[in-house]
């Protein structure tokens, strides 16, 4: 079976890239970070938290199709697969790109203006009374109604959560069984879209800080991280990739777990490389470890794709 990307699927992923870069490139990400709790730590933070999610960003990706990729073009959509999904997510994920993605990709056939960006789109994904992104919108995969809820201070600043009330007897918080699979392999993509970014990161900060006279690129053990982020990355892509062209249940649910440890473990020993820089909020490294930390509980924990995985054996 080949994995290698076709023309159009290069163009698409340059796609994306190019528009992700165009319009939320580092300077609106940490004007995002601003926004939603202030300048950081000593530099007047506390502000009120601001709207993370960028309504006309949302549209922009609405009128390029991410959200209608795999709608059939019969109902408006670009009627491309779960592979081309998976690369436009791997982008939305190197860039940190926040706001409800998976959610609103997966209700692009079932509530109107989700797939043209107009609708954001949120999902109970967290296996309980948390949601994300309650705050900012429109609607809740699978649910009539918006719930109320109280706001609950976010690991990731700009993933907000709310905690709604428990729900009645005989329903559910999520109601999302028929989007486990596709929901967690698109969230594998963006872990995956993480993990690849912090060994860039990582690898040009070895490469440009100086110890002793020479970049600590050069010594054994910073060599030792940056390799094995790279193997960590490079396997949760091929499996990724893999789960993406067979849409099988067991490999979809192996994919998220090795993305979701590529994520968090790429994102840690990034920090490390960057050393006490790393710890600061200026640097981005902290973000990408906390977003991590969130998606790796998203649609299939790793104690969830553990268990699943174990039962088909």
């Amino acid at each position: 079976m080949r994995f290698h990307l076709t023309d159009d699927q290069r163009a698409l992923r340059t796609g994306v890239r190019d528009l992700l870069a165009r319009r939320y490139g580092r300077e609106a990400l940490r004007a995002s970070v601003d926004a939603a709790c202030g300048p950081g730590p000593g530099s007047g933070a506390g502000a009120a938290p601001g709207a993370v999610v960028d309504r006309g960003l949302w549209r922009e990706l609405g009128a390029a199709g991410f959200f209608a990729l795999r709608l059939p073009e019969a109902d408006g959509g670009v009627g491309l697969g779960l592979p081309e999904a998976a690369l436009a997510f791997e982008e939305a994920g190197r860039a940190l790109l926040p706001g409800p993605l998976v959610a609103t990709h997966l209700a692009a056939g079932s509530v109107p203006g989700a797939a043209r960006g107009t609708m954001v789109v949120t999902a109970f994904d967290l296996g309980g009374p948390l949601v994300t992104y309650l705050g900012e919108a429109d609607a809740v995969l699978g649910h009539a109604s918006l719930p109320p809820g109280e706001p609950v201070r976010p690991t990731d600043p700009l993933t907000p959560l709310h905690r709604v009330a428990p729900p009645s007897p005989g329903t559910a918080y999520d109601g999302l069984e028929e989007y486990r699979d596709e929901g967690s392999l698109l969230t594998a993509a963006l872990q995956l879209g993480g993990a690849l970014r912090t060994v860039e990161l990582a690898v040009r900060y070895a490469r440009e800080r100086e110890q002793f006279g020479q970049p600590i690129g050069a010594f054994q053990a910073v060599k030792h991280l940056c390799a094995g982020m790279l193997v960590r990355a490079e396997l949760a892509r091929t499996a990724v990739y893999a789960a993406a062209v067979t849409a099988d249940p067991g490999e979809i649910a192996g994919a998220k777990l090795l993305a979701d440890e590529a994520a968090v473990r790429n994102a840690r020993d990034c920090l490390q490389v960057h050393g006490g820089l790393g710890f600061t909020w200026e640097a981005d490294v902290h973000l990408y470890l906390k977003r991590a930390w969130v998606r790796a509980e998203q649609w299939r924990t790793v104690a969830e794709a553990e268990e699943f995985l174990a039962e088909r054996v």
